[in-house]
């Protein structure tokens, strides 16, 4: 256990250290306020997290944090010629959307539970961490995977038949239209 701990203590001093916007952001604070990047890092998690718990617009804290970082990811993965960071964050949108519709069902009864909007936070910042071990990963590949090549053929079909249905109601949506910009 003490081990796993060290190992991810040094994967976050990993990230708060790599040449990126947030190093850039953390040496400026760190230079003015003289207090180190983890100790800065630490204070925001415990701020935000007592937030989550504890202050007003919680959910949309945290349904924020669970967007705004991945989208803006999402399009620099567009807008670079790699493959690999592509599939990383569709992957990601892919978990993101399940949940949501899980969520959907449940979310009248989970808001309830004094700490509902810190564990959705934890759980949506642990499936876009820029980790090996990342939990959009680990959920589409032991889960979501399977399932659908499982059911493929029967999803296929009910998507087939959705599909031929949104037709059917355009192409009745725009006789209609027609029909009545003729009569006016």
């Amino acid at each position: 256990m003490a081990a796993n701990l060290e190992y991810y203590k040094q994967q976050a001093i990993k990230i708060l250290y790599d040449k990126n916007k947030l190093s850039e952001i953390l040496t400026k604070v760190e230079a003015k306020t003289q207090v180190k990047r983890e100790y800065l890092a630490l204070g925001t998690v415990v701020l935000i997290s007592l937030y989550l718990v504890f202050g007003y617009g919680a959910q949309l804290i945290c349904n924020v944090i669970g967007f705004i970082y991945p989208a803006y990811c999402s399009i620099k993965a567009l807008e670079s010629t790699k493959k690999e960071d592509d599939t990383r964050w569709l992957t990601y949108w892919v978990v993101f959307a399940l949940f949501s519709v899980c969520e959907f069902f449940s979310d009248l009864l989970l808001s309830w539970f004094p700490f509902y909007w810190l564990a959705k936070c934890v759980f949506l910042v642990w499936c876009f961490l820029p980790v090996a071990w990342n939990g959009s990963d680990l959920i589409y590949n032991r889960v979501i995977r399977p399932f659908f090549i499982k059911h493929e053929r029967e999803i296929d079909s009910a998507m087939s038949k959705v599909h031929d249905k949104i037709n059917e109601l355009a192409d009745n949506a725009t006789r209609v239209a027609a029909d009545a910009v003729k009569h006016d």
